[in-house]
């Protein structure tokens, strides 16, 4: 496969997956702030431009975290190059390119999706809640991913746009667990608490894992459990462990069909080792928001790894 066309599937798949994280850290933010009392180190809509990284972008253009002016930058604004907006166009722009790498449902779920993105935008921005537009894009993204595993070969453009999914998907967990840290957990009277407990079930509501998580667990909900579920457990589908567990798998696929390895299968394989080998009285005891902070980082060290190896453009064909 052409390195170009790889890089085009493998970005339709994380801006559809930084869109519907986006969804999701609005959620968050939006259930949270309807807690009278949540109070926490930042205010809840700080914690989603510190959690999502663009706390730098929306000051230089908005100043204060208002929520207003959130809402706007996380999904309309072409600014921001991570809002909804931009990340849907771009996903969309992305398979104009590849169209004939791709089955006619999945344009369709792309396409159909920039279409009613358009609407949205001409529609005045008062008569738009924002539960309305989250739950918008979380469907049309997981319109796409079921038209990707229904609908396409099982050859390298569907490796290359799962790399992308679980590349996005790690990363995007890690830092919706890490505005749990920013909203309450600095404020250590408040751990254990009830509202410590409320926040961590709303993290899981915004996920689409509250069901998951009483499935696999039962009975009360801890951060101990819910740190378990996200981060170790290879059983829920947004877990770090999965995460890295199907980078390792998609990758090895790639090193399997062109006839060798490259220094991202080695990347991958060492991240996974290093989920899998921890456990959650550990990372407690690092500190959460470190524990993520060093997988952020680990996962951004292995985009690059990726980027080198296969998307750059330096190897006209890879293998």
């Amino acid at each position: 496969m052409l390195s170009r066309t790889a890089d085009n599937l493998y970005w339709i798949a994380r801006y559809m997956e930084r869109a519907d994280t986006i969804a999701r850290l609005l959620e968050v933010g939006s259930r949270i702030s309807l807690l009278p009392s949540a109070h926490g180190y930042r205010s809840e809509w700080d914690s989603l431009l510190q959690a999502s990284g663009l706390a730098v972008a929306f000051a230089q253009k908005y100043g204060d975290p208002v929520q207003r002016n959130i809402e706007s930058f996380l999904f309309f604004d072409r600014d921001n190059p991570s809002s909804i907006a931009s990340c849907i166009t771009a996903a969309r722009e992305n398979g104009r390119i590849v169209r004939t790498a791709l089955t006619s449902q999945v344009w369709d779920a792309l396409n159909t999706a920039f279409q009613e993105l358009k609407a949205l935008e001409r529609e005045e921005r008062s008569r738009l809640e924002l539960s309305r537009l989250t739950d918008w894009t979380m469907r049309h993204a997981a319109m796409l991913r079921g038209a990707i595993d229904a609908t396409l070969l099982r050859n390298d453009g569907f490796n290359f746009l799962n790399i992308g999914y679980y590349l996005e998907r790690g990363d995007n967990t890690a830092r919706l667990m890490d505005v749990k840290y920013y909203v309450l957990l600095p404020r250590l009277e408040f751990v254990g608490s009830g509202l410590d407990n409320y926040q961590w079930s709303t993290l899981l509501r915004a996920m689409g894992a509250q069901r998951a998580f009483h499935w696999a667990y039962g009975g009360e909900v801890t951060a101990a459990k819910i740190a378990d579920f996200l981060i170790l457990n290879p059983q829920s589908p947004r877990s770090l462990a999965t995460c890295a567990a199907g980078l390792v798998n998609h990758l090895g696929r790639v090193a399997k069909a062109y006839g060798r390895e490259t220094l991202a299968q080695a990347k991958a394989r060492a991240l996974l080792a290093e989920v899998e080998g921890a456990n959650v009285e550990a990372i407690f005891d690092e500190g959460l928001h470190e524990y993520l902070t060093r997988h952020i980082a680990a996962t951004a060290d292995l985009a690059l790894a990726i980027h080198d190896a296969y998307l750059s453009g330096e190897m006209r064909q890879c293998g």
